[in-house]
């Protein structure tokens, strides 16, 4: 496996996406979801609905793009990246959307539907973090050690900066 522009490139692509959703996506559940407990019950139904396609544009829609992109690194891997991580990363990803369709996405559009709902914002917010933060977590701490060893070698190859003061 030789390491080619695109590989490098997809990489970097996916890598980027990856810390990008990682970042939105624990906005929206350490800040966004325990405030919305804060929302009045006559408002909250409407600030739901106006807040769920601008999540979709800004936050889902980057992720779903890093998956597809890290299930691509699978043919178009960096030959310093185990092809095992890039499984690792796309399995970890996989669970994070299983239970996005199977356990969040019924509790939005139940909040969406009817309005607020202590409870079942306190459901979602559990499932989250044990089903989507924590794999999202290890997979950007993957991520993170598979940019090292690429970095790790382009260091390697070219030697300390000659520019640099010892």
């Amino acid at each position: 496996m030789q390491t080619t522009k695109t590989s490098t490139w997809l990489f970097l692509l996916a890598f980027i996406l990856v810390f990008y959703g990682m970042g939105a996506s624990f906005m929206e559940s350490f800040v966004n979801y325990p405030t919305w407990r804060l929302i009045g019950p006559n408002e909250f139904k409407a600030f739901h609905q106006a807040a769920s396609p601008l999540i979709i544009g800004y936050m889902v829609i980057p992720m779903l793009i890093g998956t597809a992109v890290t299930i691509a690194l699978l043919w178009f891997r960096p030959a310093l990246v185990p092809r095992w991580a890039l499984w690792a990363s796309v399995i970890l990803q996989m669970i994070t959307w299983v239970a996005t369709a199977t356990i969040q996405l019924p509790i939005q559009f139940q909040l969406s539907s009817n309005g607020l709902s202590v409870p079942l914002i306190d459901y979602l917010m559990l499932t989250n973090v044990l089903l989507r933060r924590i794999p999202m977590l290890i997979n950007s701490l993957l991520f993170l050690w598979m940019m090292t060893l690429m970095l790790r070698a382009n260091y390697a190859r070219s030697g300390p900066d000659a520019s640099a003061v010892g």
